[in-house]
């Protein structure tokens, strides 16, 4: 709080003229007034924010200010983050986009001033995929512009590199995965007015981070994400990957820090200067975006392996000696 001084409180008011009399007295009024309310934040619901990027954006969310509302199914925060102090914050909703009809998804939506939506799916079966990426979309755009209030969205699809695959690199069925995500596209346009400016499209390629592996969805872990980065951002790896087609050249692309994708999102979402929101295509887009550090996965690696391979060798310089004169003596009294 600011210290103000109040020295003149104690002088004698017998010793003071009439108009510093009155200064006084207003002066202690105004301090006597209680200050005014800070302006209100932002209001942010996060589509799919029980999810792997999701709670990410909710956490960062959180940590600007906003007044962050996560709409999942299970409307619950996940476990890795549930005890955090954040996560109490955040006001987790229970929705089925997919079945909940207008009226009640709009009570759980409201009227944020700006939406982020991680919303996805993967698998095997084209109704799910048109559905978990498109339709499932649709309804959380829909109902967000519903509310009256939003200014902004933020959209994770996926990276232009792996849909230029659909055609002669993947199963038929993935065709219905990136429909999904072109009407999800654009209905996230509509919902802020048709004004593309207004929505900022995140596109990667293979997002990484946590510490499990996993693969429905496809997942590896922080530490060993971060040192495939780091590898596959080598001017070698680079000029490979550009020469290469379709599904090499995404596999020899880096990938992209689950926390990279979330803080363009959140970015994007409290991003009030009216400037026109990016596309971001691709790992370098994002991070850079993002403000997400040079990823030193590899180098940290090899630190590890070298402090270990030092430490061994310390130990070794001591304990083999040992071992050797122990065997020794051994035998030494085994020809007595």
């Amino acid at each position: 709080m600011r210290t103000i001084r109040t020295s003149y409180i104690a002088t004698p008011l017998t010793m003071l003229s009439p108009s510093t009399s009155i200064v006084s007295g207003a002066l202690a009024l105004l301090l006597s007034c209680p200050l005014p309310s800070p302006v209100s934040s932002l209001s942010v619901t996060v589509f799919g924010g029980s999810g792997f990027v999701g709670s990410r954006a909710c956490k960062l969310l959180v940590g600007k200010g906003a007044d962050v509302a996560s709409v999942s199914k299970s409307g619950a925060a996940p476990g890795w983050c549930r005890d955090e102090e954040w996560a109490k914050k955040v006001e987790w909703k229970k929705a089925d986009l997919l079945s909940a009809d207008g009226a009640a998804l709009d009570e759980v939506v409201g009227s944020p001033d700006a939406v982020v939506s991680c919303v996805g799916a993967i698998g095997t079966d084209p109704d799910v995929l048109l559905n978990g990426n498109g339709n499932a979309n649709v309804a959380a755009f829909e109902s967000a512009k519903r509310g009256g209030k939003l200014q902004r969205a933020a959209y994770v699809s996926v990276g232009s590199e792996v849909d230029a695959c659909k055609e002669n690199w993947l199963p038929e069925f993935f065709k219905s995965y990136f429909e999904g995500k072109i009407i999800a596209e654009k209905a996230a346009v509509d919902a802020v007015g048709g004004d593309a400016s207004k929505l900022c499209v995140v596109k990667p390629t293979f997002v990484y981070g946590g510490t499990e592996f996993g693969l429905l969805p496809p997942r590896v872990t922080y530490e060993y994400g971060a040192g495939v980065e780091e590898l596959l951002m080598l001017p070698p790896f680079r000029f490979l990957a550009d020469v290469t087609p379709g599904l090499i050249k995404v596999a020899l692309r880096p990938p992209v820090c689950a926390d990279s994708v979330a803080a363009a999102c959140a970015r994007a979402a409290l991003d009030e200067s009216g400037a026109e929101l990016p596309t971001l295509d691709g790992t370098d887009a994002i991070n850079k975006y993002s403000g997400q550090p040079k990823s030193t996965g590899l180098t940290d690696a090899l630190e590890w392996a070298r402090e270990r391979g030092v430490e061994f060798y310390d130990w070794a310089k001591v304990e083999v000696p040992k071992a050797i004169d122990a065997v020794q003596s051994k035998a030494d009294e085994l020809k007595k």
